[in-house]
């Protein structure tokens, strides 16, 4: 049987697109070239050269082939948020996180509060945590932003590299890890819909030498949501310790837990008409969403010296999941007020075990520079899941009226509509190479992997297996015409298998980018046009009910993104992006030539910092001012229902009280902007609402 978790209660366009162009307009320098044949010293934390919790600007990541580069040498668009914009933005969810992110859209469906949501040049984004997948983003459990360091976006198919992706890129967070340091922060949030939050961090050595180190993170939230019987509470806790023997060598044992009671969705609002966005029309009594989740993960790595090094990641997860809730599925049109209301409910349990262990080798031959690195990867997963949707049988509780909403209490008969467990296994080998010759750059890889699944219906008492087996592959060169510039060009593929009766859904990307990062300042920018296409996309036909590949999308654009901290009291984040989406192939339904759903052609933002300094008594103070723009869309690919674009203002505010004290002010949506964001499934289903947190932070 699974365990469902009771209800209850734990305690501008224009501006935007001049910004991002303007930025390109900052003075240049020279700078020295890294020696790429060294290697990078093991860190306890972050990425090597960086100081995440210091700066906006991120100058090295792992995210292009899995061997630790300078953004500049990448032959791929990469973006990193680090912790310092995470808090200074007060950006506390992963959506909030990617939101000033170039390619990137967020908050498609509303308020829908179950999953992370998002789409990277068009297409739903694979998540990583330490490079090891976490899977598609919706349907998943929704991560803790507190627990990373900093968040990786690689735009573009990366299979090769990290495994199944869609060719639309990718999510990698980096967890945080014991420092070599005494250190420690402390906070206590209170705002709007009663939220009342503490959270800690802090570490310190174990023994004199700082052979051994420790570090504990978490947070607990009693809150609610933005609109009626809901609530956003949570638990989270995670501890880690490192053992560094000598300076080759480092192990990390990081083990964490998370625990959230919260709701889905708001069930939506009947459609063409305009309501209060706290408005609920579900049902309370059948309006949970419940996470207990826990992970183990054990990250190792030793440099034997001479240019040869090894490194390794596992991790173990446990999760359990369950929600149910009412929602609106029909508006009538003949003049009535009665809505049409719809009842899901699903629980299920996913245990996954996955390792992944690299050898390096760095040499120079002939003046050239060399690096290697071969790989292989296991993962074994396994899940089971039970749903219910419809009405009860005596069709109790399924219209509801909007001018006298009356609730009558949760359903005790839905239909079971599926119960069914997963087991998968994955093998991979991959090989990534790179070589240097001066001022051009060439690096190829290729993966293969073997992937076995057997699907079992526990309501037939039938069982179904397939397997998998295919290579990708990605070639690209990069060009440094001066030490501050690089231009790249790339051919990546990808692959997702999707279903066990069809072919896998395949991706292709050609990618041409330029980097700037003038000497001197803290600053890089970036711009790279591509056109990518996924081949086989997968659909379930109505009138066989059966898995089908419908064809092809295909979405050529543009990404231009800066990051730059001007000047000791002025830092600026703008990004652009150009989105031209296509269904090429559409198999079952005749939209080709249509724009894929959900993906606007413009996406803008811009983010600004300025501190004004201390004087006398006064601490220094901070502000910060930021706008989103998501152009207009379609609702679904036959371009039926259209929804505008929008300009979302957010803005924030800190006070130093002292050297380690700071009290800091967020908000979210200024202005309190109210629009359909998502319409469909018979509702429209609004964005999120001004949200308004006060912070106080110590830290030592």
């Amino acid at each position: 049987m699974f365990r469902e978790r009771k209800r209850g209660r734990v305690g501008l366009h224009a501006v935007l697109l001049g910004c991002s162009a303007l930025v390109a307009v900052v003075p240049t320098g020279l700078m020295a070239q890294q020696d790429t044949t060294m290697l990078s010293p093991i860190m306890v934390e972050g990425i090597a050269g960086d100081d995440d919790r210091r700066s906006i600007v991120a100058t090295r990541s792992t995210a292009g082939s899995k061997m630790e580069a300078d953004i500049l040498d990448i032959p791929a668009s990469v973006s990193v948020i680090t912790s310092r914009e995470i808090q200074r933005r007060g950006a506390d969810t992963v959506e909030q996180v990617l939101q000033y992110s170039a390619g990137v859209v967020t908050d498609m469906y509303g308020s829908d509060d179950r999953f992370d949501i998002f789409k990277v040049r068009g297409l739903d984004a694979y998540t990583y945590r330490d490079g090891l997948t976490l899977g598609r983003a919706f349907g998943s459990v929704r991560e803790e932003a507190y627990a990373f360091e900093r968040v990786e976006v690689l735009r573009g198919a990366n299979s090769t590299a990290f495994g199944i992706s869609d060719p639309g890129g990718m999510v990698n967070y980096v967890t945080k890890r014991p420092r070599d340091e005494r250190f420690g922060e402390v906070y206590a949030t209170g705002g709007s819909f009663n939220r009342a939050e503490v959270g800690f961090d802090f570490g310190d050595r174990l023994n004199s030498d700082g052979s051994l180190t420790w570090r504990l993170t978490g947070k607990l939230r009693d809150a609610d949501g933005e609109y009626d019987h809901s609530r956003d509470d949570q638990k989270f806790l995670m501890g880690g310790l490192t053992w560094r023997p000598d300076d080759a060598t480092s192990l990390t044992l990081v083990v964490d837990h998370l625990d959230s009671d919260g709701v889905p969705t708001s069930g939506g609002h009947p459609m063409g008409l305009d309501f209060d966005r706290e408005t609920f029309f579900g049902e309370p009594d059948f309006f949970y969403r419940s996470v207990e989740r826990s992970t183990a993960s054990l990250m190792f790595e030793h440099d034997f010296g001479g240019g040869l090094s090894f490194s390794s990641n596992a991790r173990y997860s446990d999760a359990d999941t369950g929600q149910g809730y009412a929602y609106i599925s029909a508006t009538p049109t003949d003049g009535s007020t009665l809505a049409k209301r719809s009842f899901i409910r699903n629980s299920g349990w996913a245990r996954a075990f996955i390792a992944d262990a690299r050898l390096q080798y760095d040499t120079q031959f002939q003046g050239i520079a060399s690096r290697t690195l071969i790989g292989i990867e296991y993962r074994d997963a396994r899940s089971e899941s039970e749903s219910f949707y419809g009405a009860s049988s005596a069709g109790v509780g399924e219209g509801i009226d909007w001018t006298n909403p009356i609730y009558t209490g949760a359903p005790d008969d839905i239909p079971q509509t599926g119960h069914s467990r997963s087991d998968q296994e994955t093998k991979s080998v991959y090989v990534q190479q790179e070589l240097t010759f001066e001022r051009l750059i060439a690096s190829a890889g290729i993966r293969h992997d073997w992937i076995d699944t057997t699907q079992t219906n526990l309501m037939a008492g039938t069982a179904d297996s397939g397997d998998v087996s295919e290579t990708t592959g990605r070639f690209a060169l990069t060009y440094k015409i001066t030490p501050e510039i690089s231009a790249f060009a790339s051919y990546a593929e990808s692959v997702v298998p999707a279903a066990l009766t069809v072919e896998p859904e395949r991706g292709k990307q050609y990618e041409l980018g330029v980097k700037y990062q003038p000497a001197g300042s803290n600053t890089l920018l970036t711009a790279a046009i591509y056109d990518l296409t996924k081949h086989n996309i997968t659909r379930t036909n109505p009138q066989t009910q059966l898995p089908e590949t419908i064809g092809e999308v295909r979405v050529r654009g543009l990404d231009i993104e800066a990051k730059a901290e001007l000047a000791d009291n002025i830092s600026l984040t703008a990004a652009y992006a150009y989105m031209d989406s296509e269904v090429v192939e559409s198999g079952t339904t005749d939209i080709n030539g249509n724009r894929l759903s959900l993906v606007p052609k413009h996406v803008a933002s811009v983010w600004v910092d300025y501190t004004l300094a201390g004087n006398g008594m006064r601490g220094d103070m901070t502000f910060g001012l930021g706008a989103r723009f998501n152009g207009q869309l379609y609702a679904e690919d036959a371009n039926n229902f259209s929804i505008g674009g929008n300009t979302i203002f957010d803005a924030a505010y800190s006070y130093q009280v002292n050297d380690n004290t700071q009290l800091s002010l967020n908000v979210s949506n200024l202005f309190d902007r109210e629009y359909v964001a998502y319409t469909g499934w018979g509702a429209d289903f609004y964005n999120p609402g001004r949200e308004v947190s006060a912070t106080l932070r110590r830290t030592w």
